[in-house]
């Protein structure tokens, strides 16, 4: 079974494979990456994370895998001090079958204690920072964690909602180097695990076990959790991408959270398969990245939702091409971009789809689909584009994107929530929630996610197309796009802006731009301009604040050509009330 598994992963990935080398052929480094993804016998089996990184310990002790903060860290510091970490773990009650979340920002503390508990059966739960209050506290007590691993600037966040956590057993706090408080009765400083041996811990776990729990970004809904196991932890998946992708001597950056399945598992389980150095950056700034990636030789990095918009966005520079990077792999990136981030910058984008709760499906556009496209699915890759009833959707028609899931269980499983991972998986299909279109070549492009589709004066609005409309005026920064209530039966379009620095952002002629590439009824009725936006980690608006709060006074209604000056018409909270 494990065995057909595996050849249907490997077919998956053949095509990508084999249209990444003809760019790589170029290069002359095709054939050698493939000649050492021979050699490698961990692609044959499924491991830890932890695993790896003892694998790669012990072949590469003394290689630089990590810097941070200019401290540059080896295999053997990284494993050992996930060692001292597991170490203390142990001490504290930890053992197999229970979860520590992770409360973190970027640091090589965070994956001390990622590789630590997988080195004892423990399974963790990295939590987005971002999160606070009502939503932080699901987490924590969805996911069955009795321990806290916790970075000091977060305390308060903790402390407001700990009596709602029975059963949060310890409470770990990684302090700055700085800090001259003392920690509140019963903490643990995490720097006592720096005290304990280098030596790997006693401990085990079962194929079936849970290694770890990735809660997707709920920036619409309460979020999912979705469960990888030891024996399915995406670290064999993960491997024949990094060997194809990558050099021993790349060096990757990545800005993102390690809460976040991009930085993780795209940038570091792949560049420690590699064997290539990560830059990791504590976290993304626009005036600071293109800094970053001269000053440490970058030669790849990831980026998703709107990060490239965001670059773009910042003045040009005489050096903007002053760089050593290859490629970036991009998700979401809007297709009027490519080109001109391209030749602005010198670096080529492969575009690519996938989630954390995808079934480990995904496609990529090496570059040989049409600019916009994210590619085509693999060989091995069998997929449908279908509407509400399952009817298959001709050439240029939305539908949403399925895949078939693999046999031998369950292919995404979300924790403790039967219902969704019956949704997700249904007649043995993967039902993404995300709207695509397919032209006559086979070639897909991304149009949206279903639930951010909108029904307005009968027709279907995608909010993902009317943003990237938006930003395509030279004085937006950031759009987000949603439906609010109306006197009327149907909903309509409102636009939450920021503008870049510059002359005052006229609403009424940002209306009048959008006229000319929308049809009428997508064009918003009702446009605010907002000074920052609620953000996730990873740079995604959080919309369901901004549908919340609805129309307030100073929304532009293009419809009565003014701002609107009273109460606002409606909320959302009072048509669901």
């Amino acid at each position: 079974m494990y065995l057909i598994q595996n050849l249907k992963i490997m077919a998956m990935m053949a095509r990508a494979t084999l249209l990444f080398s003809l760019d790589e052929l170029r290069r002359g480094t095709f054939l050698k990456n493939i000649g050492s993804l021979a050699l490698r016998k961990e692609i044959a089996r499924e491991m830890s994370w932890a695993e790896l990184l003892e694998e790669k310990s012990r072949r590469w002790p003394e290689r630089v895998i990590l810097v941070y903060e200019d401290q540059e860290l080896t295999y053997r510091d990284m494993d050992e001090n996930a060692n001292k970490t597991a170490n203390l773990l142990v001490e504290l009650g930890g053992s197999r079958g229970k979860g520590v979340a992770i409360f973190m920002g970027n640091s090589p503390h965070f994956l001390y204690v990622f590789a630590g508990t997988q080195k004892i059966g423990m399974y963790s739960i990295p939590v987005n920072t971002s999160l606070r209050g009502t939503s932080l506290q699901y987490i924590l007590h969805h996911s069955d964690a009795e321990f806290l691993v916790i970075d000091e600037e977060y305390l308060d966040r903790y402390s407001s909602i700990a009596d709602q956590l029975p059963n949060l057993k310890k409470v770990i706090v990684n302090r700055t180097p700085e800090s001259s408080n003392e920690l509140p009765r019963g903490m643990i400083d995490l720097s006592r695990a720096f005290g304990h041996s280098t030596a790997r811990p006693a401990g085990a776990y079962r194929p079936d076990d849970i290694c770890f729990i990735l809660y997707t970004s709920g920036t619409t809904g309460l979020p999912k959790g979705v469960l990888y196991r030891y024996g399915k932890s995406g670290v064999k998946l993960l491997s024949l991408p990094a060997y194809t992708l990558y050099r021993k001597s790349d060096i990757l950056y990545t800005c993102l959270p390690l809460f976040h399945g991009n930085a993780l598992l795209l940038t570091v389980t792949q560049g420690l398969h590699r064997g290539a150095k990560i830059i990791l950056a504590k976290r993304f700034s626009a005036s600071r990245f293109w800094d970053d990636i001269r000053r440490h030789g970058v030669t790849a990095f990831n980026t998703i939702g709107a990060v490239i918009p965001i670059l773009m966005k910042q003045p040009e520079r005489e050096n903007d091409r002053d760089n050593r990077v290859r490629f970036t792999l991009s998700a979401a990136c809007p297709s009027d971009q490519w080109e001109k981030f391209q030749k602005r910058f010198g670096i080529t984008i492969y575009e690519g789809y996938g989630a954390v709760d995808g079934g480990g499906n995904g496609i990529v556009n090496f570059g040989t689909a049409p600019v916009g496209s994210i590619g085509k699915p693999g060989p091995g890759m069998k997929y449908r584009i279908v509407d509400n009833d399952m009817n298959d959707m001709p050439a240029g028609a939305p539908g949403e994107l399925i895949f078939a899931a693999l046999s031998g269980g369950k292919s995404v499983e979300y924790y403790k929530n039967d219902k969704a991972t019956n949704d997700k998986i249904r007649n043995g299909w993967i039902f993404t929630g995300d709207l695509v279109r397919q032209d006559k070549k086979g070639f897909l492009y991304f149009v949206g996610r279903k639930a951010e589709f909108m029904r307005i004066k009968g027709e279907n609005v995608s909010a993902y197309e009317v943003e990237h409309c938006i930003m395509n005026h030279p004085a937006v920064q950031e759009a987000a796009v949603f439906a609010v209530p109306s006197d009327l039966a149907e909903d309509e379009i409102m636009a939450c802006v920021s503008a870049v620095e510059g002359p005052p952002l006229d609403e009424a002629e940002l209306v009048q731009f959008l006229k000319n590439d929308l049809p009428a009824f997508a064009v918003p009725r009702y446009v605010k301009i907002v000074d920052e936006f609620p953000k996730t980690e990873t740079q995604r608006i959080i919309k369901r604040d901004l549908e919340k709060a609805g129309i307030v006074p100073g929304t532009y209604d293009a419809v009565r050509g003014t701002r609107i000056a009273e109460k606002p018409i409606h909320t959302n909270d009072e048509i669901k009330s």
